[in-house]
């Protein structure tokens, strides 16, 4: 990717010299990355995503270790790296080698493949977060039902089959009604539109959720805070509709309604293991399959636009070398 004199940003798939790769301690021959999002705002350029040119995007990808001087890895490890920049501030995984800090790196945890991971990929990663969020504030399965927004994306469809999995009670909430099927499969136990909560409402609402994940943000988070339940919590984590909050402190201090960020860019060593551990054991190789399709990399730079539009269901793969 480059950015002209014009400051518009172009795209298009073209050979690097191996030397011109960022420093690191480890080498990667990247097998898989996936496309995001964000990766859609980087290639299209209709977000400020990429902060530094010529840049090769990708927020993600899974490989094996090529070389290493880095004291955890070694030649012929399955790694996987999301997040600390990748395909904003730091070359990504869109290519068939990355050079990065081993530190930024996860061991492929066991009984997991390199293309399931990146399945998960980022979004997956993110909405593990989000479930391991609501979980350390307190929300139980009884708690009452959750509601996922953007249920048909890649960070939605996870998380409506991870807290399925988990036995919640889940609704799905979407802009692609005709999905539906396809989300009760997931575990959602219903689906809903969208359209009513796209609308400025009422500051307090009827109490509906115990807790959601959101990630769209604007009016729908607005709505989704104000019809939240006394004590219930909110994971956010995305902005696909909007980055304002057209809110009230109606919910916060009338029904002690949490809202708690969820950011997985720089999240600790720790927690990123243990997400990934988490992420192995609870999601198996059926539910992967159901969320996901592959695409050679000479396709991504179409497919930006598609995400964007929200025409992409749930996960979308980036095999580099097809």
């Amino acid at each position: 990717m480059t950015r002209g004199e014009d400051k518009k940003t172009h795209a298009e798939l073209t050979e690097v010299d191996e030397a011109e790769l960022p420093e690191g301690d480890v080498l990667v021959d990247v097998k898989y990355s996936t496309l995001n999002y964000k990766d859609g705002l980087a290639i299209t350029g209709k977000g400020p995503v990429v902060r530094s040119f010529p840049m090769i995007p990708g927020v993600d990808f899974a490989g094996v270790v090529a070389e290493s001087d880095h004291s955890e890895f070694k030649a012929g490890d399955a790694v996987i790296s999301t997040g600390w920049g990748l395909g904003e501030e730091r070359w990504g995984g869109y290519a068939e080698r990355a050079r990065v800090q081993g530190d930024w790196l996860v061991p492929l945890p066991k009984g997991m493949t390199l293309a399931q991971a990146m399945t998960i990929g980022t979004a997956g990663f993110t909405a593990m977060l989000c479930v391991m969020r609501l979980n350390a504030l307190g929300l139980k399965p009884d708690s009452g039902p959750v509601v996922v927004t953007g249920a048909s994306g890649g960070v939605g469809s996870v998380a409506v089959s991870l807290l399925a999995g988990r036995g919640y009670q889940v609704s799905a909430m979407t802009g692609r009604v005709e999905e539906e099927g396809y989300l009760k499969d997931l575990g959602a136990s219903e689906v809903i539109d969208r359209t009513g909560y796209s609308e400025p409402g009422k500051p307090l609402q009827k109490g509906i959720w115990a807790g959601a994940v959101d990630t769209v943000g604007g009016q729908i988070l607005a709505n989704i805070l104000a019809s939240t339940q006394q004590d219930g919590i909110v994971a956010a984590c995305g902005l696909a509709a909007s980055m304002d909050l057209p809110t009230t402190v109606a919910p916060f201090i009338l029904r002690n309604v949490t809202l708690a960020g969820v950011e997985s860019v720089y999240t600790p060593r720790a927690l990123r293991l243990q997400a990934w551990e988490n992420l192995a054991r609870e999601l198996d190789a059926e539910a992967l399959e159901r969320i996901s399709h592959t695409v050679g990399l000479t396709q991504v730079i179409p497919a930006a636009s598609d995400i964007l539009a929200g025409k992409v269901r749930g996960r979308m793969i980036v095999d580099i070398a097809a």
